[in-house]
């Protein structure tokens, strides 16, 4: 099934699904934070075809979130983060957060995160002020900025 393209749309989360949207990608990037990098890795945990992960790292490269790097031992190929691959890690973690409330296993938490500086847990993802409180929707308001305005 061939989805609508968001490329046109002036919304920064339409941008973000352009290249976020398709169900394997963020799955694909949440495997390369636990540190799979190989891609017989990819297809082993995810059980994913062969062409469609061909097609998904592809593109996660061809938006420079992953870097597709040669391994020393061969013709094989690694794939890294890049920069703009980590910025994605909150999203991650919000998704994490989201679907442990709200879809969780009836067994209990399926993650738990520590820091490995500590080992004591990391706070949960909150929208903050400037001064430090947290806010909700009611609090913020949407302003027009610069490349909203056509």
């Amino acid at each position: 099934m061939k989805h609508k393209s968001f490329e046109d749309m002036n919304c920064s989360v339409a941008q973000s699904m352009e290249v976020l949207g398709e169900r394997w990608s963020l799955l694909i990037i949440r495997d390369c934070f636990a540190g799979l990098r190989r891609f017989g890795q990819f297809q082993k945990k995810l059980g994913i075809a062969r062409n469609i992960l061909t097609v998904r790292l592809s593109r996660l490269v061809e938006e420079g979130i992953l870097l597709k790097s040669p391994i020393a031992e061969g013709a094989q190929q690694e794939y890294v983060l890049t920069q703009k691959g980590i910025d994605l890690y909150p999203v991650l973690m919000s998704l994490m957060q989201w679907g442990d409330k709200h879809r969780p296993n009836p067994k209990g938490v399926r993650l738990y995160f520590v820091e490995r500086a500590t080992g004591k847990p990391v706070k949960g993802l909150r929208v903050i002020s400037e001064d430090g409180r947290e806010l909700g929707p009611e609090d913020v308001q949407q302003v027009a900025g610069p490349g909203l305005i056509d």
